[in-house]
């Protein structure tokens, strides 16, 4: 997808767009570029297409939707996934079992440290529903951080959005 593209649905569907794209790459799916959509949906706020106070909290509520998604798929079906896993790549099984420790001794504060790291920030959720961390910690821990990657995202688009197309144009 190119920035015409994303203008052209954005124009088309308006900010249900931004919610769904955002949704679906906080689902981890491939393909769905919310590392454009938001910076470009700055950009829209920026221009006085959509308030800067939507993107955000559209965006902010997607990542959430989502990350809950992948929560509650850990949460009940997270022990089938890694059996599966693990008898695919055996070899990792130490690894996750050390992350999986990892958050059960840091919590909360593993789950935001999460959310600001790449790949991280989506894969996080379903080993915090698998440890049963509580949902209102988990949902606080989520929503600063998804806040705080939504932010820098959406905040770069509108400041600093019209420089980029030019510079790409």
């Amino acid at each position: 997808m190119n920035i015409q593209e994303l203008t052209t649905y954005f124009l088309q569907y308006g900010a249900f767009f931004i919610y769904l794209i955002v949704f679906l790459e906080y689902l981890n799916l491939p393909g769905f570029p919310a590392g454009l959509i938001m910076p470009l949906a700055g950009l829209w706020a920026a221009r006085g297409e959509i308030s800067f106070p939507a993107v955000m909290i559209l965006s902010v509520a997607a990542g959430l939707t989502g990350s809950w998604v992948l929560y509650l798929l850990g949460r009940f079906g997270g022990g089938k996934l890694m059996g599966f896993y693990f008898k695919k790549f055996p070899k990792q099984k130490p690894v996750i079992e050390e992350k999986m420790k990892f958050l059960r001794e840091k919590g909360g504060i593993g789950v935001f440290i999460s959310k600001l790291i790449p790949v991280a920030r989506t894969l996080i959720s379903i080993p915090a529903g698998m440890v049963k961390m509580d949902f209102a910690k988990y949902t606080v821990s989520s929503l600063c951080g998804v806040f705080l990657w939504n932010l820098a995202f959406v905040g770069a688009g509108y400041f600093f959005g019209d420089a980029a197309v030019n510079l790409l144009s």
